[in-house]
């Protein structure tokens, strides 16, 4: 794991833009959500719901992105 965090920190800056872009798109619906409600408190509980989820959307993103940015000799020992 501290592998993949140590090769996240390498990508370069149009890859850390799309990935920071689709954590965004995950988390935006959170505070969407915090704003309806007043009108339906469903929607607490569908915020704390996409808050939870949050991790597992975007972590699996983010190290299947920084894979190809891990040293050469760690990819050909787990092939």
């Amino acid at each position: 794991m501290a592998l993949l965090e140590m090769a996240s920190k390498k990508m370069p800056i149009p890859q850390k833009t799309i990935l920071n872009i689709l954590k965004l798109l995950v988390i935006v619906p959170v505070f969407v959500l915090l704003l309806r409600i007043a009108d339906n408190w469903w929607s607490l509980a569908w915020a704390a719901l996409i808050l939870l989820l949050y991790p597992l959307v975007v972590k699996p993103l983010q190290y299947s992105m920084s894979v190809q940015y891990l040293p050469k000799h760690i990819k050909k020992d787990n092939e």
